[in-house]
């Protein structure tokens, strides 16, 4: 049996209650008894006894944060003292000088990095006792971080970079970095630059995300190139085991619709022709991303707000002769693939024949 805990009586002031007596202030001293007399069947671990009133066991206690205590909102008894505050320690502003940071807790923990991430930081040095005789830095950052837990650390920025250009939301970047990490603990794609790997699970991100993205857009904000991300693209797929949904011309139209400033009708219009267009089948091999760019050359071409070829080429991230080869395929059937009730500006007998 373990050793008996005794009673432990702790004398302790709460808050001060303000009568209608016009002196002021009364306060009123309370004797709290801590009682802690209940173990594990073992007798040799203590369990831990639940913070409550006892006069209130049902009530919900207010933690003051400044003084450290738990108080029972129902008659103001201190219940428990020197709660630790798990808040913010310092509020740093962005217009505020960055030179000095005044935090003294660190990041973040962070899961995705051997050890959370908790290792010391060491800042470069200004003074003279900070280098040696010879001008060499006395401490290195490189004695505390493993080189896979940097080569990850340079990694995750890359990716929160590449996501910040195109405007991705923080759940697709946390998505990406836990693919990066099982595809670079596996050691599968040994040889292949960080970056493209990277790139690679962005994409598959977006893709997984139900937000996809093109291989043009994505190589766009990295230096990798498209056939390069596409490699690891199939590599990454095989390694994981994971497979991706499909894309279909649905992925892109409201997005390429909004980046041409095109109208909601122009929109549900260009949906409607791309997805009739796939069912009855006449643009067989062709990729969603040309037939979504035909159709909104059309929906646009038959309503007032026209585009050019050029214009959606820039904006979809295809060639103009992708485009007419994609509406070529779907003009002869154009009477058949507008919706119903589509309000046309140019009827559809007079539009251009590419």
């Amino acid at each position: 049996m373990g050793s008996v805990v005794p009673r432990r009586t702790v004398s302790k002031r709460f808050w001060p209650h303000q009568h209608n007596l016009g002196f002021g202030w009364k306060f009123v001293w309370v004797q709290v008894n801590t009682i802690i007399d209940s173990f594990c069947a073992s007798g040799d671990v203590l369990a831990l006894p639940k913070v409550q009133c006892p006069n209130h066991p049902d009530a919900m206690l207010v933690e003051d944060y400044r003084a450290g205590d738990m108080i029972c909102p129902e008659c103001g008894l201190v219940v428990g003292d020197r709660v630790i505050d798990v808040g913010s320690e310092w509020r740093t502003f962005t217009n505020e000088k960055a030179t000095q940071d005044p935090s003294r807790v660190g990041d973040a923990q962070n899961p995705l990095l051997n050890g959370g991430d908790l290792s010391t930081m060491i800042s470069k040095g200004t003074g003279a006792a900070s280098f040696d005789e010879f001008g060499n830095s006395k401490y290195q950052n490189r004695r505390t971080m493993s080189s896979s837990d940097r080569a990850m650390l340079n990694a995750f920025k890359e990716i929160t970079t590449m996501a910040d250009r195109i405007n991705l939301p923080r759940n697709i970047i946390d998505r990406t970095n836990n693919l990066f990490k099982q595809v670079y603990e596996q050691k599968s794609l040994k040889g292949r630059a960080n970056d493209a790997i990277a790139s690679a699970c962005l994409y598959i991100a977006c893709r997984q995300e139900g937000v996809p993205r093109t291989f043009k857009e994505i190589c766009a904000v990295s230096r990798i190139s498209k056939k390069e991300i596409g490699r690891c693209f199939k590599l990454i797929l095989k390694a994981l085991e994971t497979s991706v949904d499909l894309i279909t011309t649905g992925d892109f139209m409201s997005r390429f619709c909004s980046n041409l400033g095109l109208p909601k009708q122009v929109q549900m219009a260009a949906t409607y022709i791309a997805r009739k267009a796939v069912e009855l089948d006449l643009v067989p091999g062709r990729s969603p991303i040309s037939v979504a760019a035909a159709a909104i050359y059309m929906a646009s071409q038959a309503s007032a707000e026209k585009k050019t070829q050029k214009e959606i080429g820039d904006i979809a991230g295809v060639a103009d002769v992708t485009i007419r080869q994609s509406y070529r395929l779907i003009y002869p059937r154009a009477a058949d693939l507008f919706p119903p009730d589509f309000k046309f500006d140019t009827p559809v007998d007079k539009l251009p024949q590419l």
